[in-house]
C-alpha cells in the first residue's frame, strides 16, 4: 500500500537536497515522479533549489484552495507520466490543510507514494497549518537533523533581518525577499538555548 510520509528538519537540514537526491533515484530506475511546490514559495520560481545548489525542475505549482489532487493527475496525463510511482512535495508547510488530505487520498485511494519535505514550524515556534495535517495524516515521519552554531542539534527556525534576529512579523516571509535590497530575509537554525538567548536579546518573548 502507498504512503504519505513527512520528512522535516529545521533549516539547512537538507530537505530539498533530500527530494533532489530521491527524485533521481526513481529517475535512474526508469520510474515516473511528479515534483509539486507550493506557489506561496517564490525562491527559484519553478524550480526547487537546494542549498548546496542541486536543482529540480518544478512539475506542479500548487496556489491555495485549488484541488491538488486533481491538478496532479492532469499533468501526470499531459505528460504521460503513467504508472507514476511518486509524488515528492517540496517545502510542504505551505500547502492547505485540505490539500494534505488531497494529497493522502493521492496515496490511498490512487496508490501513488506522496513523499512530501517541509518545515515543522515558523520563526515564532508555531506549527505550520500544513505542517501540522501532515502530522495528522503521514504514515511515517522523519526528522532531518542539522547543527546549530553552537554545535548542537537545531530545532528551531529564527528569521534574520537585515542582520537582526527578529521575532514578529507575518508567519511567511521567504527568504532572500526582503522589504529592499538593506532589508534581506535570511533564517538560521538554532538549537533551544541559543534561541532563548536570540529572543531575549530582542526584547520579545515568543517561548517561555
Amino acid at each position: 500500500m502507498a504512503k504519505l510520509h513527512f520528512k522535516y528538519g529545521a533549516m539547512n537540514s537538507g530537505k530539498s537536497d533530500t527530494l533532489v537526491k530521491t527524485a533521481y533515484n526513481y529517475d535512474e530506475r526508469g520510474l515516473a515522479t511528479l515534483t509539486v511546490k507550493p506557489a506561496l514559495d517564490t525562491k527559484g520560481e519553478d524550480w526547487v533549489v537546494a542549498r548546496g545548489g542541486a536543482r529540480r525542475r518544478v512539475d506542479v505549482l500548487a496556489r491555495s484552495g485549488e484541488e491538488l489532487r486533481e491538478h496532479v493527475h492532469a499533468v501526470a496525463d499531459e505528460r504521460g507520466l503513467r504508472p507514476l510511482h511518486a509524488v515528492l512535495v517540496d517545502e510542504s508547510q505551505f500547502l492547505d490543510p485540505a490539500q494534505i488530505d488531497q494529497l493522502f487520498r493521492v496515496a490511498k485511494q490512487d496508490g501513488i507514494s506522496v513523499i512530501c519535505y517541509g518545515l515543522r514550524t515558523d520563526f515564532r515556534t508555531a506549527t505550520f497549518p500544513g505542517a501540522q495535517r501532515l502530522f495528522e495524516l503521514a504514515d511515517n515521519i522523519e526528522k532531518l537533523p542539522t547543527m546549530c552554531r553552537c554545535g548542537s542539534q537545531a530545532e528551531f527556525n529564527c528569521r534574520v533581518v537585515g542582520g537582526r534576529h527578529v521575532f514578529e512579523g507575518a508567519q511567511v516571509a521567504i527568504d532572500e525577499a526582503g522589504s529592499g535590497p538593506v532589508d534581506p530575509v535570511t533564517y538560521v537554525s538554532l538549537c533551544g538555548p541559543c534561541f532563548l538567548q536570540e529572543q531575549e536579546r530582542a526584547g520579545v518573548t515568543v517561548l517561555g
